[in-house]
């Protein structure tokens, strides 16, 4: 992860390799260097002479090898016909060359991870407009983003802010942009990039946690849609106050899934069906036609439930409703074409 002078970081999308796995990986190839020379070695052991007896056995070979390849070269072993030396010049120093930058590998990757990390993070930087930032990674979190990616949304376009280190690398390996950090603090949310994003989430554990995230992201950011959830309900107009375009009740919520379960477990399904995008019926918002205005929400496109007028929804019953504004957006329920 790339660190600041705050402490907190930005852990770009990539492919984790653990430290383990990094080091084995490093000794197989190191070993498959060794045999390969090795064998080189084999193939023409009548072409090296031993100072000692004259004669090269296949310890002997092995040992002439891990002393060539390691740069030792005692000189006890030498080849000395024209092909083992071809061989030597060909491949056996081109092997000692790799097997020299495996060893040294591991400092040269620790020496330029930083420089490559930073620069990555500049880019993104860069290019960090019209985003969509969660703050709060748990249930409700993760919930938020799969709603996100099933509306069709990409995951570059989604950046997760959290205080737990371990939660923001379990985001960076699923494909998510992670900010570690207190998204009470301006200096995290500009990190992840809030004065320029176009949705924010929040889904804190706690509803004062949530109060301060939503007054410190309105102060960044004045134009973004802010939805933030809460645990209580009493909670919900201290979240509005301090920005929050849209507050759910969780706890409230939940409870009126409960009971509608029991009552009707038909309509919860409905519901059910409503919240998963793209698997039944969908809920969505649109801009009204220049061809609706005027008209009955009952002659537009699809079945109208709600019409939103100047931030204020209105249901299918409210008789302001009655005929459509430019300007005003509609709440349809989708249905999908059967299927044969």
């Amino acid at each position: 992860m790339q660190e600041d002078e705050t402490g907190l970081g930005v852990r770009l999308p990539s492919i984790a390799l653990g430290p383990l796995r990094a080091v084995l990986v490093r000794v197989a190839i190191a070993l498959a260097i060794v045999l390969a020379m090795f064998a080189l070695v084999m193939m023409d052991l009548d072409g090296y002479r031993d100072g000692a007896d004259g004669q090269v056995s296949a310890l002997d070979a092995l040992y002439y090898v891990t002393v060539s390849i390691s740069t030792t070269g005692y000189g006890d072993i030498t080849p000395v016909s024209p092909e083992a030396r071809i061989v030597n010049i060909l491949a056996v120093t081109p092997l000692r060359i790799a097997f020299l930058v495996v060893l040294v590998g591991t400092t040269l990757e620790v020496l330029t991870r930083r420089t490559h990390d930073a620069i990555r993070i500049r880019r993104w930087r860069a290019r960090l407009r019209d985003h969509t930032v969660i703050i709060g990674f748990g249930t409700k979190g993760r919930a938020a983003s799969r709603t996100l990616l099933e509306n069709d949304r990409t995951k570059d376009s989604i950046v997760v802010v959290d205080p737990d280190h371990g939660i923001i690398q379990e985001a960076a390996a699923d494909g998510f942009v992670g900010v570690h950090g207190d998204a009470t603090r301006s200096e995290v949310l500009n990190r992840a990039g809030v004065p320029v994003a176009k949705e924010i989430i929040i889904a804190t554990q706690r509803d004062d946690t949530a109060a301060l995230v939503t007054l410190t992201a309105r102060q960044l950011n004045s134009a973004a849609m802010i939805v933030a959830a809460v645990r209580e309900a009493e909670n919900d107009p201290l979240v509005r106050q301090s920005g929050a375009d849209v507050v759910i009740t969780s706890s409230d919520a939940a409870g009126r899934m409960l009971g509608v379960a029991t009552q009707s477990p038909a309509v919860s399904s409905l519901i059910e069906d409503f919240l998963a995008y793209g698997k039944g019926l969908d809920l969505y918002e649109r801009p009204v036609t220049s061809l609706e205005v005027g008209k009955a929400p009952s002659v537009s496109d699809g079945f109208v439930v709600a019409v939103v007028r100047d931030g204020q929804t209105l249901t299918y019953a409210d008789p302001r409703a009655s005929a459509l504004l430019a300007g005003d957006r509609l709440v349809v329920i989708h249905v999908p074409p059967l299927r044969d």
